[in-house]
């Protein structure tokens, strides 16, 4: 049964789906969600990031890592985190860069928190075994300030999707057409006090801010910072962000199930707003446009 077929079966018995669960089933099932099974990076793969195209944009997160532990007060031993690591090259590049510092490097706790087993197998080829593996930040020993880096995490987690009609709100979901595929619909009729003309879409991102409540209570309880980038929006707004990537092609985020990566735009707002709540210091949003 592939994903498809198991997704249509799953909607037939229960109803349609939120957007969040159909991108968490492509991306994370475990025996056919994308990054579980066949995440493909690189040029030859679906899609290319920052650290693929250039030794020096991990270098530099190395340099701004060093940096930042040398105004943390050199604290020794210190977690070095990286959420979401790909195949391992900006880690690569980071400590290559960061050996400039070898006190920072005798004092790193260097972790890699992957979901993925395929990336793990990568990264270990690339980085070898001089570090550790978690499933999730909670995983990270605390106690001891952290240093976290994450590229291109956020846009990775599920989110929802409301749009603006006639009547009022309604949340959009996948179900099935008159002939049985995936598709769009509406269901509900969710309270939200957003102000939009009608058509309108309204994307909100409960596991992106819930990841930057968890990043910011342990910065708060053992000190250290972070760096989250993406590509995103600095100030709330509306737009359907979601995309479908496959072959370094967009296509549609329902064409094929578990076999593209679906992206959406980091929703920093809310990824500020759950970090200032936890007391986290001047977390702030740099942007180049």
């Amino acid at each position: 049964m592939s994903l498809r077929e198991r997704l249509t079966a799953q909607i037939r018995a229960s109803g349609p789906m939120s957007l969040a669960q159909y991108m968490t089933a492509c991306l994370h099932d475990p025996d056919y969600g994308y990054y579980a099974t066949r995440p493909a990076l690189g040029e030859g793969g679906d899609f290319i990031t920052a650290p693929l195209v250039s030794q020096m944009f991990g270098e530099l997160i190395g340099l701004w890592a060093v940096e930042t532990w040398n105004r943390m007060g050199r604290p020794a031993p210190f977690r070095l985190v990286e959420m979401g690591p790909g195949d391992g090259t900006l880690m690569s590049d980071l400590l290559r860069a960061a050996r400039l510092s070898a006190a920072f490097t005798e004092a790193a706790d260097v972790w890699l928190v992957e979901t993925s087993q395929p990336l793990r197998d990568r990264q270990r080829q690339l980085l070898g075994e001089n570090l550790s593996w978690a499933g999730a930040l909670a995983d990270v020993p605390g106690r001891a300030p952290t240093i976290l880096v994450a590229n291109e995490l956020l846009d990775c987690l599920p989110v929802r999707q409301f749009v603006r009609t006639e009547r009022g709100w309604a949340e959009r979901v996948v179900g099935l057409d008159d002939a049985g595929a995936l598709a769009f619909g509406l269901t509900g009729a969710p309270v939200l006090d957003q102000v939009a003309p009608v058509g309108a879409i309204l994307e909100t991102a409960p596991a992106q801010a819930a990841l930057g409540d968890e990043i910011a209570a342990r910065l708060v309880h053992d000190g250290g910072a972070a760096l989250l980038i993406d590509y995103g929006r600095a100030v709330p707004g509306f737009g359907d962000t979601l995309q479908a990537l496959r072959r370094h092609r967009k296509e549609g985020p329902l064409e094929n199930p578990g076999e593209a990566d679906l992206t959406v735009h980091a929703d920093f707002p809310a990824v500020l707003a759950a970090a200032a709540a936890q007391g986290a210091q001047t977390p702030q949003v740099l942007t180049q446009g």
